[in-house]
């Protein structure tokens, strides 16, 4: 029975441990990465996107045994993240396109922001 002998169990547990470590140290970046501003919300989802896509990547790869599989599986990965990477550009390409005169919660409607008029007498 092969990966099972107590050094293969040794090597598997020390990835996973040492994969442990990248997700906490990953918590922390992302942890602080909140009380950065970036200059804008686009690139905060950004650096958020990219952080989560790691720890992610760290998961999917050594939990998920997807570093051991065939070119099958990362053929459909690769569609995945295609679609995937698609998908977050039409969002954030998106996220300021609003129809004429629509009201976001934090906006000041056009007619309250003007000046009001003298009254004429």
């Amino acid at each position: 029975m092969s990966g099972h002998s107590p050094e293969e169990i040794k090597k598997s547990i020390r990835s996973y441990m040492m994969v442990f470590g990248v997700l906490i140290v990953g918590t922390i970046v992302t942890v602080l990465a909140s009380f950065v501003d970036f200059g804008s919300s686009t690139a905060n989802i950004i650096v958020a996107l990219i952080i989560a896509t790691f720890k992610a990547s760290c998961v999917a790869l050594i939990f998920m045994h997807l570093n051991a599989e065939k070119k099958t599986i990362y053929m459909t990965l690769g569609f995945t993240w295609f679609f995937f990477l698609g998908l977050m550009v039409l969002t954030i390409w998106a996220s300021e396109d609003k129809p004429n005169y629509t009201v976001a919660p934090n906006d000041t409607p056009a007619v309250m922001a003007a000046p009001s008029e003298p009254a004429a007498h």
